[in-house]
């Protein structure tokens, strides 16, 4: 499989160009260049087979003219020791838990996926990376968790000034380890406008060898692919009829992973989401997305620092609009809706419910007419841990959910005791001084 910029497709690069060099030039994001027909793998799966299975099997289907199986397997084995767990709660209506995870967030799967990718990149031709990412705690929790150990990876994080989390002590770079955490006198806006700045210098990225460990990578959003084929592997043992999966829509990379998986021949009938102002339905109730009007060389570059998948989702529908309105579902939620979601899921089944999860059960009663038909199936994806989001749930539901151990280290505050920065030119003097 090959990669092109969703603003140029002429320009074709491989796997590794792209999670190495990760933002291309023209300011767009990289996407695949083509759909790859794996029926034959996904259909011959069953509840047997594992979740490192099912991504080895599927990277080496995808991008077999670079990487070995053994070596696809090996990178899957690595990266995913922990697996989606998929539950029947009602007839027609499973949930897909996907914070079974190190940090009690699904970030951990794409990142653990795209470190170990590049690490064994590295491995094989040589050269070292460095992630150049903004967090305000998780995303740095989530990357300290695997880069650790790792020899050609390190990481320059920028948080805003008293939100480092998660790390360890043997995590710093001057101990030994592989992240430099910057404190950034400001906001986390600020944060994005200077790690933007140093990317749009691309002699920088050459230089230091930048990537980032956020959904602008396709190498950090190609393994939320492999959520779907494992739940249709459980699936399509219980289900006769149509399969649609409810999610929040975020920065959109749940969904576009869904639709690529549907392009790689995954059985599935569509995707439930609450509306956004980018996402919504037009007079007729059908799906739309109003910033199609506007073609992508008129816009602003793709962000690095803080990005938006809506790009990538147009690009799956830039020739067939109807398509879209005839697979992306959207519903329009109010606040009080989304709460008495959170608290349905609750009384009925138990299940403590966060904003996301919540919104997206919500979007699913709105919709209820898709599951009347066919004896139609809902999953519910469950994107993070609920202890995240403890207040919220409190409010909703006037209970609190217990905190896991993992989640509470995740979120544990650190001091660095380190000098904040306000500028670009102060990162690029710390890239000078640990590289």
């Amino acid at each position: 499989m090959k990669f092109v910029s969703t603003r140029n497709r002429t320009n074709q690069v491989d796997f590794a160009k792209a999670v190495l060099d990760c933002m291309p030039q023209d300011g767009g994001l990289y996407v695949p260049a083509e759909a790859v027909d794996l029926r034959r793998w996904i259909l011959y799966t069953d509840s047997s087979t594992t979740f490192s299975n099912i991504a080895g099997t599927l990277t080496s289907a995808c991008i077999n003219n670079e990487f070995s199986p053994i070596i696809c397997e090996t990178i899957a084995s690595r990266a995913f020791p922990f697996s989606p767990e998929l539950k029947k709660i009602d007839e027609r209506l499973y949930t897909l838990k996907l914070y079974n995870t190190p940090t009690g967030s699904h970030k951990d799967f794409g990142i653990s996926y795209l470190v170990n990718c590049l690490e064994t990149i590295h491995q094989l031709n040589g050269g070292k990376s460095v992630f150049l990412d903004v967090t305000i705690g998780e995303l740095g929790a989530s990357l300290a968790c695997v880069l650790r150990g790792k020899k050609n990876l390190k990481a320059l994080l920028v948080y805003p000034k008293g939100c480092i989390r998660g790390l360890k002590e043997s995590d710093f770079i001057w101990n030994g380890g592989n992240i430099l955490p910057v404190e950034v006198d400001g906001t986390e806006a600020d944060c994005h406008r200077i790690v933007r700045q140093i990317f749009e210098d691309h002699s920088l990225v050459e230089k230091y060898n930048l990537t980032v460990a956020n959904t602008a990578n396709i190498g950090r959003l190609m393994p939320q692919m492999f959520f779907y084929p494992y739940a249709f592997s459980r699936l399509k043992e219980e289900v006769a009829g149509d399969i649609y999966y409810a999610m929040a829509p975020g920065n959109y990379s749940n969904l576009v992973a869904g639709l690529y998986s549907w392009r790689l021949a995954l059985p599935v009938n569509g995707f439930i989401c609450p509306s956004t102002n980018s996402l919504a339905l037009d007079p007729m109730g059908l799906c739309t997305v109003p910033d199609d009007l506007v073609p992508f060389e008129k816009r602003r570059k793709a962000d690095p620092a803080n990005p938006s998948n809506l790009e990538r989702l147009e690009d799956i529908f830039s020739r067939s609009s109807l398509m879209l309105k005839h697979f992306v579902y959207p519903a329009v939620l109010s606040s009080e809706e989304i709460e008495e979601a959170c608290r349905h899921l609750f009384v009925k089944y138990g299940i403590f419910a966060d904003k996301n999860t919540a919104s997206a059960y919500a979007a699913v009663l709105s919709r209820r007419e898709l599951l009347e038909e066919d004896d139609a199936t809902a999953v519910l994806v469950l994107r993070d841990d609920p202890a995240l989001s403890s207040e919220y749930i409190r409010h909703a539901t006037g209970e609190t959910p217990e905190m896991p151990e993992n989640v509470q280290k995740a979120l544990n505050p650190v001091q660095i005791k380190k000098p904040p920065v306000t500028e670009a030119s102060q990162i690029i003097e710390l890239l000078n001084s640990v590289l």
